[in-house]
């Protein structure tokens, strides 16, 4: 499985997530790794706009009813 390292972390931002790992029981590593996880979940708006015109042509303008690219949406996470 691949890792990372992050560098020059300044002290107060390590202190700051050492105490809420150790708020939430769990070694800093697995308190990152949860962040990483939680935030790699949710997709950016540009994703969602390159997932929503992949089923319509492309992101050229135009326009569709909110219910439509939320069907399409769904239909995509379901999907996988």
């Amino acid at each position: 499985m691949p890792s990372i390292q992050v560098k020059d972390v300044p002290d107060n931002v390590h202190a700051a997530l050492r105490r809420r790992a150790a708020a939430a029981g769990q070694s800093l590593q697995e308190y990152l790794l949860d962040l990483f996880t939680q935030e790699a979940a949710q997709p950016t708006l540009d994703e969602i706009l390159d997932r929503v015109s992949n089923h319509v042509g492309g992101r050229s303008g135009g326009s569709m009813p909110l219910e439509t690219v939320v069907r399409i949406l769904r239909e995509e996470r379901d999907s996988h």
